[in-house]
C-alpha cells in the first residue's frame, strides 16, 4: 500500500460566527476550523479575540493570517484538526 503525503493549502477562507472559519483547500475539500481553543489558550492569537481583527483574515498563499502575516496557522494543522463542510 502506497502512503501519499500530498501537501496541503488554503485556497479560500472566510470567516464565520463564533471565531470558526470556513476553509477551502487546494484538493477541493471544504473544512470549518474552529479557532477559539487557539485564542483561548496562547497568548499568540489573544490579538484575534477583537472580532475587527479576526474577520480580517488574509490568505499568504499557503495559509490564512492576520495582521500583515504576524499571526498564522499552519495548513495541515487547519485541514487535520477542522470538520468537514456541510
Amino acid at each position: 500500500m502506497e502512503i501519499r503525503n500530498e501537501l496541503k493549502w488554503v485556497t479560500a477562507a472566510r470567516p464565520l460566527d463564533d471565531y470558526r472559519l470556513h476553509l477551502t483547500f487546494n484538493d477541493g475539500n471544504q473544512r470549518i476550523f474552529d479557532c477559539l481553543p487557539l485564542i483561548e489558550k496562547y497568548k499568540l492569537f489573544a490579538p484575534l479575540r477583537d472580532k475587527e481583527v479576526f474577520n480580517r483574515i488574509e490568505l499568504d498563499g499557503w495559509t490564512v493570517c492576520w495582521l500583515d502575516g504576524s499571526i498564522d496557522i499552519a495548513p495541515e494543522h487547519l485541514y487535520e484538526m477542522g470538520e468537514a463542510a456541510a
